[in-house]
């Protein structure tokens, strides 16, 4: 079945996702190798480029595909940093099989085509159970965030009760404290934008995490139905799902600062906020102050610049509130389509608040005549 040259005379293994995947009639992502009674010598001298810092990984010379050795580990610390590892000639398959977090994701596809599942992985894939493989689980903190995100992604899986309670023990004993910002983020960011991203919170607030890796996250049905209204849209972003994720939570600033989110997503949850009170509370656009109104709207969002941002957010919060948003998106458009460059032109000698205040004005002005464009009664069209 492998018929790379490099790879003649090495007992190699495809692991993990990919064969996973491969059972469950998906396609597969990135492939993982794990090479059985080998060294890095060996590897190095077939051309395989050295790339792992905590344990010997490498890259094929040519595919560019991660091989690594396999190998086992040892508990040395809290957290899930705290491992030793070893990558002798002596550890087996199954040995490096045993380290992996869920049976689903502890199978490995051989040269023949044959799988070698000694955990019972191919039976819980049938039976759609996500199971820890066993009580190594519990080193790795880590391994419940994921646990959490596989979860959002295989929507028909249930999670082993054995599985939750070891969760559960896990961050009784402070393991979880030990999980860092970037590693959280990390998995966090991947189950927002799954196939049902409520999931990954209910798992989370099931093991008990949910305070400790989102401290101040206020998870509730409202944005659990939110979210997975948003998953199944055309609107669906990562920045678009952490903003509908966050838009309950009060403190949204230092719980991005805590996620180290990236800024893009930290400004999405900022702004949808004002986008969603504006919106749910003037839904119909007919009051005399609406052309002003909205402008304050594109000022706060910074919506002339970011003008792709803003539509983004008003259909996002338009879906939630399953209301059309044409008519806000029409006014938006006015007022983008207005150049201040040449409003600016012939009054550089004026000076910048002057220019401004041109500009503001004819803004405003475009608003009112496509609100009396869109025939809505009761808006004063005077300047």
């Amino acid at each position: 079945m492998f018929t790379d040259p490099l790879l003649e005379g090495l007992d190699v293994y495809i692991v993990g996702g990919a064969v996973r995947d491969e059972l469950l009639g998906r396609q597969a992502g990135d492939r993982d190798w794990v090479v059985v009674g080998s060294t890095p010598e060996v590897l190095i001298g077939r051309g395989f480029i050295p790339v792992g810092a905590d344990f010997p990984v490498f890259l094929h010379p040519i595919t560019k595909e991660e091989f690594a050795l396999a190998r086992t580990e040892r508990k040395t610390g809290r957290g899930y940093k705290g491992f030793t590892f070893y990558t002798g000639p002596d550890v087996t398959l199954k040995d490096d099989l045993n380290r992996r977090d869920l049976t689903i994701n502890a199978m490995a596809l051989g040269p023949d085509g044959e799988i070698f599942d000694p955990l019972g992985g191919a039976e819980d894939l049938a039976n759609r159970v996500l199971r820890h493989v066993g009580p190594a689980f519990e080193e790795d903190p880590v391994r419940i965030l994921r646990l959490a995100r596989f979860a959002a992604r295989f929507v028909d899986f249930s999670v082993a009760p054995e599985t939750m309670a070891l969760c559960r023990q896990m961050v009784a004993a402070g393991e979880a404290d030990a999980l860092v910002a970037e590693r959280v983020w990390q998995e966090i960011s991947r189950g927002l934008i799954s196939e049902k991203p409520s999931r990954l919170f209910d798992v989370l607030a099931q093991c008990d995490v949910l305070p400790v890796v989102m401290a101040g996250f206020e998870w509730n049905t409202v944005v659990s139905a939110r979210l997975d209204v948003l998953a199944q849209s055309s609107l669906s972003s990562l920045p678009a799902m952490y903003a509908v994720a966050l838009l309950t939570s009060e403190d949204r600033e230092a719980l991005s600062i805590h996620l180290r989110a990236s800024n893009e997503c930290a400004q999405w949850a900022k702004l949808l906020p004002t986008v969603f009170e504006y919106c749910e509370r003037d839904p119909e656009w007919v009051t005399p102050q609406a052309a002003e109104q909205v402008l304050a709207l594109i000022e706060a969002a910074d919506g002339v610049r970011r003008h792709e941002r803003l539509v983004a957010l008003v259909s996002i919060v338009y879906q939630l509130l399953e209301k059309p948003a044409d008519r806000l998106l029409s006014l938006l458009l006015a007022a983008k389509a207005i150049k201040a460059g040449e409003i600016a032109q012939p009054l550089q000698a004026a000076g910048a608040p002057v220019i401004s205040q041109a500009v503001r004005s004819a803004r405003l002005t475009a608003i009112k005549q496509r609100l009396v464009s869109l025939k809505v009664d009761g808006v004063d069209q005077s300047d």
